[in-house]
């Protein structure tokens, strides 16, 4: 089964509010995003944000330049649903981040809660941060939550990476000042707490 054949499945099968990771609001990538975008007109995309409620919340923050990214069209469909008319205002894209050919030096902040922690080779990794390298605008920000080194060893049946916050940081290297970082206990919609791991970082202008 490819990875986009298995997301699909994951959508079509489970309601947003019954994923491990579905929050009502994710707060801690809002006030990064917050921190991070010099203006309501700085572009922002969020990569793997299928379902998440990230995109309401910028909306109604006022946030002109959204993209929301994921390998699963169904995700996208239920989010865009969601949001009615207002799904006119923001770029939706199904893609692999991996693969996706992103316009250079376009990005302001770029967002990733939870699709980091899914590769698990040097090789992945490397692949996607050439992409966050290549998309982001020099001096844009970088914000990745993952899994903490106490989260589960698996999530919708894959293996993960877990991080500790300066491991996490690593993963980025030189070209990225690591701002803040964050750890918080996120609670499942059945009750289990998941470690999740937050680091803020800015991409050095040239």
């Amino acid at each position: 089964m490819s990875t986009q054949t298995h997301w699909e499945s994951v959508y079509e099968t489970k309601s947003p509010e019954t994923v491990s990771w579905y929050a009502p609001h994710l707060l801690q990538s809002l006030q990064y995003v917050r921190t991070a975008a010099g203006s309501k007109q700085a572009s922002i995309i969020d990569v793997g944000g299928g379902e998440s409620t990230l995109v309401d919340d910028l909306l109604a923050d006022g946030y002109e330049d959204i993209t929301v990214l994921d390998l699963s069209h169904t995700a996208l469909e239920v989010t865009q649903q969601r949001l009615g008319p207002k799904a006119a205002d923001v770029a939706w894209l199904v893609a692999d981040i991996l693969e996706v050919e992103l316009p250079a030096a376009s990005v302001d902040v770029w967002h990733d809660r939870a699709v980091f922690h899914f590769l698990t080779t040097d090789e992945q990794r490397e692949r996607y941060m050439a992409q966050v390298v290549h998309a982001l605008r020099p001096g844009g920000f970088a914000i990745v939550g993952t899994f903490g080194p106490q989260g589960p060893e698996k999530c919708s049946g894959l293996a993960v990476s877990r991080y500790a916050p300066e491991e996490l940081h690593g993963k980025f290297g030189a070209p990225f000042e690591l701002i803040e970082s964050h750890t918080e206990i996120h609670t499942t919609p059945w009750g289990a707490p998941q470690q999740f791991v937050y680091c803020f970082c800015r991409h050095h202008a040239q």
